[in-house]
């Protein structure tokens, strides 16, 4: 038996079987001319063989990874080529699994571990993509013109480890991003020590260096390119994380608002928890030209933060500095300086006018121990359990006794009894949904906010708009958190849900494409709403694709949906079995009252789908 290493490629077209049964005589045709004419040609010229064909999918065998990455890339940009000049209903899509390892040789075929893996990246690849082990991004990330952007650690069928996931970005210049699962996408904060270790930043950086700048790969040199590390926990309990990674995010909401600033996502910085490493390093895997880092500790009523910028291309420590904070507003905004660090970083201070700034961001009146409560409650609602979402709420509810006016604890509770309705754990969804509304509507009634609890609850208020069927409303108070935050991938992507229940699927459609194009990272996020899209405008297979790769929220009970229109019944009840697990208390009855279509149809035909499903009725 003959054994050796190759480089595999397994690739197979999305929703073949849907488009067989609309003509099949047409799209035989057309899949044998797109490998007649395209992957035929370009796996011969990159010294590749193709060793089976399956019908709609194909495995080859190449010698090098590096040729393997380059004729997938070739493929994937060919097939865009030919779609474009082809009527809709005409295009493939083709999505890619590459691995490399030892495989068994027999005869014209191969086996193994090695092929074997290929085939599960391939399903895990996102429609038009490419899926990478961990051992082909390693291998080729520094040779090759290409991104790579980590999935996490997937347990795969027959396969006994979890093996390392990288989606290849075809079009990025290289610039390697280790991404993980965010603990939140609700960016904007209170940001008064934020905002005054960027002003110092910057004041530093303008009479040093002028405009920030960057020579990293991947950025543009007129652009600065900075990433925020979550400060490290300094305090003798390591009790501090939240107030770590509350002042980096921070600092990276306020930067995140603005289009020409390169701002590392804190997805891919906030990867870089707890781990040491050195600087330039991080730089070159994250494309950045400098890094913040710091440090918190606590004593009493004070806080003591320890800030530095770090130039990543030489390592050098640029500027540090220490911050002690305490008294009644330790977090208030000042205008001058917070427009020094925004003038700082794009070099054209005197074209951004400094009111636009107190605008966005206002002054604050939190105090320090009013924030702390926040970041607490914040915390344990990030981590999207049902114990921590009790938690969360009882963490506002006793800073609400010592800070009954707050404003900032009285949303965040708000958002406590919203999700425990979305990710269906709560046992009286409608008393939820009360105090919700209740809630938000005491906040939104106060003339006087600042704009961060502006912004967090219009955001609320547009969910409980749209359960109220009030979808105008929804869209536009689902504006006005996107107007805050323009270029935030994760508000993007969740106003892809307001505005597919307000019947516009193609908008919502556009809102994700556009978040995942800024932030890969979050795919475990835009996959989900992606896929309820997919299942509204009836491309079911699609919608199994991107639903296969994310277990937030109900996407099993959407996942069962799918695969009741495909007449996949036993991959249904397995996808409703696996939603009980975690949420036993599921019902029909409860899931609609998370979603409400302006098309009432839409939900009737769900809720038959999951009834047949095995979906408990109530």
């Amino acid at each position: 038996m003959e054994r050796r290493l190759s480089a595999i490629v397994a690739a197979d077209v999305v929703g073949y079987s849907a488009l067989m049964e609309k003509d099949e005589a047409a799209t035989f045709e057309r899949l044998r001319t797109r490998r007649t004419e395209l992957f035929e040609p370009e796996i011969a010229r990159h010294h590749g063989r193709v060793f089976k064909l399956m019908g709609d999918g194909l495995l080859a065998e190449f010698g090098s990874v590096i040729d393997a990455v380059e004729c997938a890339v070739s493929l994937q940009r060919g097939m865009t080529e030919r779609n474009a000049a082809v009527p809709k209903e005409e295009r493939f899509d083709v999505r890619i699994g590459i691995n490399t390892g030892e495989v068994i040789v027999d005869g014209e075929d191969r086996y193994g571990e090695g092929v074997n893996v290929a085939a599960r990246l391939e399903q895990l690849a996102l429609p038009a993509g490419i899926c990478v082990s961990g051992k082909v991004a390693k291998e080729v990330e520094k040779k090759l013109a290409f991104g790579f952007d980590f999935a996490g650690r997937q347990k795969v069928k027959n396969v006994e480890e979890p093996i390392e996931v990288y989606h290849v970005r075809i079009d990025a210049q290289p610039r390697r991003r280790f991404l993980r699962k965010p603990r939140s996408g609700r960016l904007w904060r209170p940001l008064g020590v934020a905002a005054t270790i960027m002003a110092a930043l910057a004041a530093v950086w303008m009479a040093l260096y002028g405009p920030l700048t960057t020579s990293s790969p991947g950025v543009s040199s007129t652009i600065p390119s900075v990433a925020v590390l979550p400060f490290k926990d300094l305090s003798a309990d390591k009790s501090l994380g939240y107030l770590g990674e509350g002042v980096a995010n921070d600092v990276i909401a306020i930067l995140s608002r603005f289009s020409d600033i390169a701002v590392v996502s804190r997805t891919s910085s906030f990867a870089y928890q707890g781990k040491e490493g050195d600087i330039r390093e991080i730089g070159e895997e994250l494309g950045v030209g400098y890094v913040v880092e710091g440090s918190v500790r606590k004593e009493g009523d004070r806080v003591r933060i320890v800030a530095q910028l770090v130039n990543a291309n030489t390592g050098d420590h640029v500027w540090a500095d220490r911050f002690d904070k305490a008294g009644t507003d330790p977090w208030a905004l000042q205008d001058e300086l917070t427009g020094k660090i925004v003038g700082a970083m794009t070099g054209e201070f005197g074209a951004i006018r400094k009111a636009d700034y107190s605008q966005a961001w206002g002054k604050d009146s939190t105090n320090l121990a009013e924030y702390d409560y926040y970041l607490r409650a914040e915390s344990q609602l990030n981590l999207y359990t049902k114990e921590g979402l009790e938690r969360s709420g009882e963490i506002s509810r006793q800073g609400l006794k010592v800070f009954p006016g707050s404003s900032l604890l009285t949303v965040e509770l708000g958002w406590s009894h919203w999700l425990k309705v979305g990710l269906l754990y709560s046992s009286d969804p409608q008393k939820d949904l009360q105090e919700a509304e209740r809630l938000v509507t005491q906040v939104l009634a106060d003339k006087n906010l600042s704009p961060q609890v502006t912004r967090l609850a219009n955001w609320l208020n547009a969910w409980l708009l749209t359960l109220k069927r009030d979808h105008d409303g929804a869209i536009a108070a689902m504006n006005k958190a996107i107007a805050a935050a323009p270029y935030n991938a994760f508000t993007l992507t969740d106003a892809g849900s307001i505005f597919l229940q307000a019947g516009q699927p193609e908008k919502a459609l556009e809102l994700t494409d556009t978040a995942a194009a800024r932030d890969p990272g979050l795919s475990w996020f835009f996959n989900y709403v992606r896929g309820f899209i997919y299942i509204v405008l009836g491309k079911n297979e699609e919608a199994v694709e991107v639903l296969k790769t994310t277990e937030f929220a109900d996407a099993p009970l959407q996942l069962a949906i799918a695969y009741m229109r495909l007449g996949r019944d036993a991959e249904a009840q397995a996808a409703v079995a696996k939603m009980l697990k975690s949420a036993p208390t599921a019902t029909i009855q409860s899931w609609r009252q998370a979603w409400n279509f302006r098309d009432n149809a839409i939900l009737d035909q769900a809720s038959a789908d999951l009834a047949r499903a095995g979906l408990p009725s109530q």
